[in-house]
């Protein structure tokens, strides 16, 4: 599903506007950095932007700050966790306090969802039973 040209440009805005809980996120795995896998930040995908979004193995990545505690809230990520799940995609939720407080705990949870670093240095590919070969739309 295409995003709206409005969420497109929402994106773009937000990704000159991380959150300090983003920026230390996004610095530990942009590049590859995590097991080879390919993020991408502020992903827009149908009417949601996405905090971190990998292709290769459709995993969401969110980073929630306090107001994602709040019932309200709380809801409407539930809403748009489903929404995202029933397209095939997982969504990962992070506390940014344990980003700025855990962050090589945060990587490892991360690691435990399939992106492991190969011990030859050599760039890893997701578990293959999450790789999705259908062609991007926006290629």
């Amino acid at each position: 599903m295409y995003p709206p040209k409005k969420t497109i440009a929402r994106a773009r805005k937000l990704r000159r506007t991380l959150t300090l809980p983003e920026v230390i996120l996004w610095q530990a795995i942009r590049g590859r950095k995590l097991g080879g896998a390919r993020f991408r930040r502020q992903h827009p995908v149908g009417p949601y932007i996405l905090d971190f979004y990998c292709d290769e193995t459709r995993l969401a990545v969110e980073v929630d700050g306090q107001g994602h505690e709040h019932p309200d809230q709380m809801r409407h990520d539930a809403r748009r966790t489903t929404w995202l799940n029933l397209r095939g995609i997982t969504v990962f939720r992070i506390a940014a306090r344990d980003v700025l407080g855990n962050l090589e705990g945060v990587l490892v949870s991360l690691r435990a969802r399939g992106f492991a670093t190969p011990p030859n240095g050599q760039k890893a590919r997701p578990p293959a039973a999450s790789v999705d070969r259908r062609p991007h739309p926006h290629r």
